[in-house]
């Protein structure tokens, strides 16, 4: 294989998905606080492992664990400041192992604010409506620290908006009109949003908990193991040697890399370390290569099977399988990949970019010979999905199934000890996850469990199995596994406070009011304008809902991670949808796919500000290049709202309604992308252009008759330019 094409090492990544991802950015530590984090985050890990596959505790005391580790980790990993995270650790009375003695009473506090919860839960109930002081006094150390939390993991903007929502709470009178209420006093807040689960201890910790955490720490194993970096092998070999094949490779890559992690930035550095180098070696310019690698990396919160962390929001919202989930995503993640594949590609032809030189891609064969046995934990995890077990079983499945992979094959030469090996752990696996021994079902899983593990480290060592990872390996894939999930899980619980102040006051119902009042107007206005054949008023005015809560989700998103901003405005938007007649599936996602666009839309770009600093570029340029790059995405959420056959899973789904839209929405992407690269067969003149873009949108929209009327607009495009092609092939085959 080329080292054009293998990844950095395991540390090269961390370094730079710290460098890029402020989630991402601890601070330096020395012993003994080093020991501890280490040690607190393997811990964390473990725990989760051990539920998803012996069974969830009790839903108060499962969250509280999970909330206390993750909140104190903050205080110890994140600094107070930038410049704090820049300061040389020193050992001393006043910084223990580099930790400021704050930090570690403000995770002290903050734990055991947590954990109050469950220790009193018996007698919450006579609790709940009638607060004790020191129920009160637990509270707003929880609700302070947390902000606080949150605010080192991720920055300022999600924090104010949660107390922008305390202060909406706390002063309801003084407010006018509509948006008016009886206010709160701060006892009866903290009464809700601690004491009940309708806010801190709600439905957004509740998934991170037991659905989230146990992805993200599956995503980093897979990679450890070397699942990634085949799905990489593959996309260069299918795609490499095409013009422009870097590019292409970026588009496959992310999209396989995306269904191991639901991270943007995450993404863009691990597949950006390979490809974006690459674009710029043949040519691309160095914006355009990092925008590409961006717009691709977003399409991992929305490729099938892991999703990002909103996915498994919409189960518990939804009330509804994640097999359902994951099929509704199908089409429209393939649409944002085929719309950037398209632009990649007529901006390679359009400047004459070369593919991947023999020497450059790796040797598929010899990839798949060395790595095969990686693919195993994915299968699992996908089978175990879709047969309608639970998620974190699948997870606690896929995580050991990597685990058993790692330490029992090797990247060469394996014999038959380790096919052995490999065969007796996975059916050891299947015996803990599957089994029912009655009774003593736990004790006998855990035995189990305790079998498999000395088995592997006694095989390892005396039978002289060498593995892909050693065990050293695997506790320092479980520690950073924590890691990623600690920010998520601190804007989860913050996100509770802005759902508790809503269920509170009742202002969802009320800003549902207001967008749909507006909606009205706007649509009055365009219906003397628009004739009722094109457009009755009804759909008027579910078409201006949709931009105003788009533009909401943009804004919302600007700063505010993709999990945050789905639970705020499916909180306050959706029910505006669901009111003017969209199915709640097609609202969550129409929601989703917005919150997951702010990661390419400036001012606040992460994704491609993170790819922009690895490819030496301006930030602001790449983040309009990668919006551009990722226009299908934000045009396909229209389509399915209007036509919901696109999700395949939605009421009144037909497969006449799904072709006309499917086949219209390829074309119209495809017309769009043309437009945009300013290239189809040859270079496009302006009044092409603005002929592709009108084209497009007729395509796109949902209906047989539109969808001819905007092929019918392309005639005269394509045939310019197949006469222009003819006449230039003999000097392109030259």
């Amino acid at each position: 294989m080329s080292t054009a094409t293998a990844l950095p090492d395991d540390k090269k990544l961390q370094e730079l998905e710290e460098k890029f991802d402020p989630e991402m950015r601890f601070r330096p530590t020395v012993p003994p606080a080093t020991a501890i984090v280490k040690w607190l985050l393997i811990t964390l890990s473990c725990f989760h492992y051990y539920t998803s596959g012996f069974g969830l505790l009790q839903e108060t005391t499962h969250r509280g664990i999970h909330m206390a580790f993750v909140l104190s980790l903050i205080f110890l990993v994140f600094a107070g400041s930038k410049k704090a995270a820049e300061t040389t650790p020193k050992n001393s009375w006043l910084t223990p192992g580099g930790v400021p003695l704050t930090d570690w009473l403000l995770g002290l506090c903050c734990a055991a604010s947590v954990l109050y919860i469950p220790y009193v839960f018996d007698g919450l109930a006579f609790r709940v409506g009638n607060p004790s002081t020191v129920d009160v006094v637990f509270g707003t150390v929880l609700f302070f620290t947390l902000l606080e939390a949150t605010r080192r993991s991720m920055g300022w903007p999600l924090p104010l908006i949660a107390l922008g929502f305390t202060a909406y709470a706390l002063a309801g009178p003084v407010f006018p009109g509509l948006l008016q209420h009886a206010g709160a006093s701060w006892s009866q807040m903290i009464n809700h949003q601690y004491l009940t689960s309708q806010g801190i201890y709600g439905v957004a910790v509740g998934v991170v908990a037991t659905y989230v955490f146990h992805f993200v720490l599956f995503g980093v194993l897979a990679t450890r193991v070397g699942l990634g970096q085949l799905f990489l092998d593959v996309a260069a070999s299918v795609a490499g040697r095409y013009a422009g094949g870097p590019a292409k490779v970026s588009v496959f890559g992310s999209a396989l890399f995306g269904m191991l992690s639901g991270s943007s930035v995450a993404n863009a550095v691990t597949v950006g370390s390979l490809t974006i180098p690459a674009m710029i070696r043949v040519g691309y310019q160095k914006h355009f290569a990092a925008a590409v690698e961006a717009a691709s990396s977003t399409g991992g919160q929305i490729t099938p099977p892991v999703l990002g962390a909103a996915a498994f929001l919409m189960i518990e919202f939804l009330n509804l399988p994640y097999q359902t989930i994951i099929t509704a995503a199908i089409v429209p993640a393939f649409m944002h990949f085929f719309g950037v594949f398209m632009q990649v590609h007529f901006e390679a032809k359009r400047y004459g970019l070369r593919g991947l030189t023999e020497a450059e891609m790796p040797k598929l064969k010899a990839s798949l010979k060395m790595r095969w046995p990686t693919l195993i934990p994915l299968f699992l995890l996908i089978s175990i999905l879709l047969s309608g077990r639970t998620p974190y079983l699948a997870a606690f499945v896929g995580i050991s199934s990597c685990a058993i992979v790692g330490v029992s094959t090797a990247n060469q030469g394996n014999t038959f000890k380790n096919w052995a090996m490999l065969v007796g752990m996975h059916l050891l696996l299947v015996g803990i996850a599957f089994g029912d021994y009655g009774n003593d079902n736990l004790q006998v899983k855990l035995a189990l469990l305790a079998v498999g593990v000395i088995a592997a480290l006694a095989l390892r060592k005396f039978a002289h199995i060498t593995g892909r990872i050693s065990h050293t390996d695997l506790v320092e894939a479980f520690e950073t596994g924590a890691k990623y999930a600690l920010a998520v899980g601190a804007a989860a619980a913050t996100v509770g406070i802005v759902i508790g102040v809503v269920t509170l006051t009742g202002v969802g119902f009320k800003i549902s009011f207001i967008i749909t009042g507006a909606a009205q107007t706007l649509a009055a206005g365009m219906s003397a304008v628009i004739p009722a054949a094109m457009a009755t008023p009804q759909a008027l005015t579910l078409f201006c809902a949709l931009v105003m809560t788009a533009v909401v989700c943009v804004l919302m998103g600007c700063g505010v991670p993709t999990t945050a901003t789905y639970i705020i405005m499916v909180t306050v938007a959706a029910p505006t949808l669901v009111q003017l007649g969209v199915e709640p599936l097609v609202a969550h996602f129409f929601v989703f796919y917005y919150g997951v666009l702010a990661d390419i839309t400036p001012p606040v770009a992460l994704a491609a500000y993170a790819a922009a600093g690895m490819a030496g570029s301006d930030p602001f340029k790449t983040g309009n290049t990668a919006f551009r790059l990722g226009m299908a995405k934000a045009l396909v959420p229209f389509v399915f709202v209007f036509s919901p056959s696109l999700l395949l899973v939605a009421k009144g789904f037909t497969w006449y309604d799904f072709c006309v839209t499917f086949v219209g929405c390829i074309l119209g992407i495809t017309m769009l992308a043309a437009a945009l690269s300013k290239y189809f067969l040859v270079e496009m003149k302006r009044w092409e252009q603005y002929l592709c873009f009108c084209a497009a949108i007729l395509l796109i929209a949902p209906g047989l008759t539109v969808t001819l009327i905007g092929a019918a607009m392309t005639v005269p495009m394509v045939l310019r330019h197949v006469s222009a092609w003819r006449a230039l092939k003999p000097a392109y085959s030259g």
